[in-house]
């Protein structure tokens, strides 16, 4: 089991503030593992009964582990974008998923229409890949980019010099087996897999000679849809299921969508399986090579798991106890697994409970490779190394802007703020507010904004008064629809 110690009450001793100090022969390479709508209890170490993860799980337990880490958004291409730029989605203004429901013209069913966002990372902006390249260090990146629809928005315009698989899609063009249809990457051998082929890129990247120190960004398509994983996955998953015995209800109806209260997909279960298996594949590579204690690695999702839908068949995994999932404000839209490892430097298996975000990731890995900050870029991220060093972090509240419907998944227009243990949702179509005590209700149950009209009014302040800072654009009137 990890032990689950607040990184806020951690005293440091000499020896490891010592340790920190000794500088290594080179700098740290830095490894940034991102999963795609991984949910945040689709791990075993994280509650999941169904799902097997023994290899993210020894991930976790010899490093640190963000008990309360977030997504800057609840879909796929604003988180990636916040993660690249360290700023958040709604000052970049890209807020959705690209290309975005604004690709399907006028809905009469919804209230409201977002205006446009960028389709792309603006070219001004440095890059977490440029500034390490600026650093001297090399650069390589396998799997989904999703952060522009054109090449001259592709990763090689973005601080990778090695780029295999990433372009404008946001899942694979030609499914999960060879031939993948990516321009971007050769097909393999008929049958191939993709996750694996992915993690085959890098291991030879990480086997090739090198004078410098290395980023490299494995961000693996995988689990988004289409469910598609290895028969023999799968089977097994079909025997685990005829044994178990779920306590919960299968769904949950809300409105016209139904929310999934159950792990019960054996191929997504399959996916999830691959996923590990091929982070334990990286984690051997980087021991074989002698890179694994000088190599910092992170471990994430972009968004919470696919847990909604307006039809009971499209729903793969449930984020249970966490409310709804991908494409919500609630915890289950944007609470994600995190975990961040190096090996002799932080303490192994320790529960950091102090809020983190996507924005994070810039500052912190300069900040613990020894690099310049770069403060006007990562705007909105906060460097954890005093976090993971057992101090602690100065910040507000954290802060999401979702001014879009997220389709047949059900999640409407919203904007939220946590700070402290309590988040507030505001629901742009009519205004109203919902207010939760994270640590005490963490399904989100108990709305308390009638209770604590105080405490309401001083979070939409600070969250109204963040939305001018950044510019944030508002969903406006939608003149097509039909109530």
């Amino acid at each position: 089991m990890i032990t689950k110690i607040s990184f806020t009450t951690i005293l440091l001793g000499a020896s490891t503030i010592a340790l920190f100090a000794q500088k290594t022969l080179t700098s740290p390479n830095v490894l940034f593992i991102y999963a795609d709508d991984l949910g945040y209890a689709d791990l075993s170490c994280t509650g999941s009964s169904f799902y097997e993860t023994p290899n993210i799980d020894r991930l976790a337990e010899e490093g640190v582990v963000f008990s309360q880490a977030y997504a800057a958004c609840p879909v796929s291409s604003p988180s990636r974008a916040a993660l690249m730029t360290g700023k958040y989605p709604a000052r970049l203004n890209l807020t959705d998923y690209i290309p975005g429901n604004q690709a399907y013209g006028p809905h009469k069913d919804q209230m409201l229409s977002s205006q446009p966002f960028k389709l792309y990372i603006d070219p001004e902006e440095t890059t977490i890949a440029e500034a390490f390249l600026q650093n001297g260090y090399t650069t390589f990146m396998a799997g989904k980019w999703h952060l522009g629809e054109k090449e001259m928005y592709y990763p090689e315009a973005n601080g990778f010099e090695i780029n295999i698989g990433g372009n404008k899609t946001g899942h694979p063009a030609g499914g999960y087996f060879s031939p993948y249809k990516n321009p971007q990457m050769k097909d393999g051998p008929v049958g191939e897999y993709l996750t694996d082929r992915l993690t085959d890129e890098l291991i030879r990247y990480l086997e090739t000679p090198k004078e410098k120190p290395f980023f490299a960004y494995l961000s693996y398509y995988t689990v988004h849809l289409p469910l598609q994983a290895k028969q023999e996955k799968i089977r097994k998953y079909e025997k685990k299921l005829e044994q178990m015995r779920q306590k919960e209800p299968r769904f949950i109806l809300q409105g016209n969508t139904y929310h999934k209260q159950q792990q019960d997909i054996v191929t997504y279960a399959a996916m999830v399986e691959s996923l590990d298996e091929n982070v334990g594949r990286v984690l051997q590579a980087l021991k074989k090579n002698g890179l694994d204690e000088n190599t910092i690695v992170v471990f994430t999702s972009d968004n919470g798991g696919m847990a909604t839908s307006n039809q009971t068949g499209n729903i793969p995994t449930s984020n249970y106890p966490l409310r709804a999932g991908k494409g919500y404000l609630y915890e289950g839209g944007i609470k994600v697994p995190a975990f961040i490892r190096w090996k002799g430097h932080f303490p192994a298996g320790r529960e950091c409970v102090v809020p983190v975000t996507g924005t994070d990731y810039y500052p912190t890995l300069l900040d613990l490779c020894g690099l310049k900050l770069l403060p006007e870029q990562h705007l909105d991220g906060v460097s954890l190394k005093p976090v993971l060093l057992g101090g602690h972090i100065s910040r507000e509240a954290i802060y999401w802007h979702y001014p879009h419907y997220s389709g047949g998944l059900g999640g409407r227009p919203s904007a939220a703020i946590r700070s402290a243990n309590y988040k507030l949702v505001e629901f742009f179509e009519d205004g109203h507010v919902e207010l939760y005590d994270l640590k005490e209700d963490v399904s989100e149950q108990n709305n308390l904004s009638e209770a604590m009209p105080w405490l309401v009014n001083e979070l939409k302040e600070k969250l109204h008064r963040w939305q001018k800072e950044v510019n944030a654009l508002m969903p406006v009137k939608n003149p097509y629809y039909e109530q």
